[in-house]
């Protein structure tokens, strides 16, 4: 078990790098910020120069990895970080300088257990992308064809395991202060984080979620996950096919090979839409960076180390609040809050549903160009802490993908509306989910399933707990001891240490008088 001045120590040491980059002032200034916070803060950035714009994103990437990764996902929790870190943490980069080829030739070799020869006709020693996880190098196979090869960086896994050990730390003493700290569940912030990593240092599981992906968007026309050859495969290595495409962010060699932007722009949101609504499991990471348009249109879709579940319970929740902010229906999205447990029930929905008219009706109405789905969910966010809703860590990466989605359909066409885009699909998914015979299907099916496990539930019902609401099951956090703990109970050790030494010597002296009576 890591001691808590290696902790400590790490805190300060990444302290100081955030310092330098003048980010621990927006922590300090923050009302909410525990008091004990505020002066590590002071002491960390002791003697250092703050420049008078923060920067985040260059704070996170000089401390390293697991650092870069933590940004990424702090960039979806505005309501932790504040606007301006998560906007600038949202530029943040996953890039860092390639490990030397003769080392990832030794971990290749290393993960097979066979020579290179054995696998691969030529691999490219010039990477084409060096990550804070894994670096990708073109290869050709032994059959001739042409593939990515996605290698771990050599001690990546230890490294992460070290630091993830610390935010952990970090974060169930910063709950412990209670407040605001404890509403926004920093704990369950890390520990989803520390899942989300974990996933990608497993190569074989960024594998299985994209051949999972595959697999729900097989009927989607002009949209393609790569095929993984999975006898190249291992937790180490991922080999998947070339994709010879332009970047969707080069506007320009994409009108230059005749594609409709504007509709390539329609087919990602939709594609986004029947990810996370119809199947529920969406890919989370849709940057400029892991999409590509095919010379026949097609976009096709890399990198799955991070991505999003949904339960249907919640997706039918999150379609009707979808379509309910597209219509004004803010009672019915108000309902929905409160049904699925997002909101305490001693609040009231009215009020509710009033907040989220401050937040929608200055939207509608605007030009198209105006209108956004971001700014819209920035507005949900700010009406949160008002009313007690506690942070739903799959929603947020939701919201993340969402914005990422918008970000690059607006580059593509700056005209498109995300709405108009959206609604008719949500509309269509809600009458085909939610309609009256998809209704009766679901309760012949649910009553039959009932049946069918009668005996099951006779036995078991009184160890069945009450519905969730619409937010996962939680995963399980780690056991940490926290360092006031700690401190009490070296105390109290030490104090009976002392009252065992007080009594010994006490006796001590008692039978040396009384030994010298005697000799006496």
């Amino acid at each position: 078990m890591t001691r808590p001045g290696t902790h400590i120590f790490r805190l300060l040491k990444w302290g100081r790098t955030l310092a330098r980059h003048g980010a621990l002032r927006g922590i300090e200034n923050d009302p909410n910020t525990p008091t004990p916070v505020k002066r590590l803060c002071r002491i960390a950035r002791f003697g250092t120069i703050q420049p008078q714009q923060p920067d985040y994103a260059g704070a996170f990437r000089d401390i390293g990895p697991a650092a870069i990764k933590l940004g990424q996902t702090l960039a979806t929790r505005p309501d932790l970080v504040g606007d301006e870190a998560a906007r600038n943490l949202l530029s943040l980069q996953d890039s860092l300088p390639p490990v030397p080829f003769a080392q990832i030739e030794q971990a290749i070799e290393a993960s097979f257990e066979r020579p290179i020869e054995d696998l691969f006709q030529h691999i490219d020693p010039e990477p084409v992308g060096a990550a804070s996880i894994a670096q990708v190098h073109k290869g050709i196979t032994k059959e001739g064809r042409t593939v990515a090869i996605k290698v771990l960086r050599p001690g990546i896994r230890e490294r992460f395991e070290k630091d993830i050990a610390t935010y952990e730390w970090a974060a169930a003493h910063l709950e412990a202060m209670g407040g605001e700290a404890q509403r926004l569940r920093p704990r369950l912030t890390i520990a989803n984080f520390k899942r989300w990593t974990n996933r990608e240092l497993d190569l074989r599981r960024e594998a299985a979620s994209a051949s999972e992906l595959a697999e729900n968007m097989r009927g989607i026309e002009q949209y393609a996950i790569p095929e993984i050859d999975w006898d190249r495969t291992n937790g180490r290595v991922m080999t998947i096919e070339w994709i010879d495409g332009i970047k969707i962010s080069n506007t320009e060699a994409l009108i230059e090979a005749g594609h409709d932007l504007p509709d390539l722009a329609n087919r990602l949101v939709l594609a986004f839409l029947t990810q996370a609504i119809a199947s529920g499991y969406f890919h989370a990471d849709m940057h400029q960076g892991n999409l590509f348009v095919r010379g026949d249109g097609t976009i096709v879709a890399i990198d799955f180390g991070i991505m999003g579940r949904i339960d249907r319970r919640a997706r039918q929740w999150l379609a009707e609040i979808l379509y309910g902010l597209t219509t004004g229906d803010y009672k019915r999205v108000a309902e929905i809050h409160f049904e699925a447990q997002y909101v305490p029930s001693y609040h009231d929905v009215n009020e509710f549903a009033t907040a989220l008219r401050a937040v929608g009706e200055p939207m509608r109405g605007k030009p198209v160009s105006e209108l956004s789905v971001g700014q819209m969910l920035d507005g949900l966010f700010a009406i949160t802490r008002d009313f007690d809703m506690q942070t739903q860590p799959h929603l947020l990466l939701l919201q993340k993908t969402m914005v990422m989605v918008e970000g690059i359909a607006t580059q593509l066409n700056p005209q498109i509306n995300m709405w108009d885009v959206s609604a008719p699909y949500v509309r269509s998914w809600i009458r085909d989910e939610l309609g009256p015979e998809a209704a009766i299907a679901d309760r012949i099916k649910t009553d039959l399933d009932t049946l069918l496990k009668l005996p099951d539930l006779v036995r078991r019902i009184d160890e069945r707990f009450p519905p969730k609401g619409g937010a996962p099951e939680q995963v399980p956090l780690p056991e940490i001891e926290l360092f006031w703990e700690r401190r009490k109970r070296e105390a109290e050790r030490r104090g009976w240490l002392g009252y065992v030494l007080a009594a010994g010597a006490g006796a001590a002296a008692l039978w040396g008088a009384m030994a010298a009576g005697m000799l006496g």
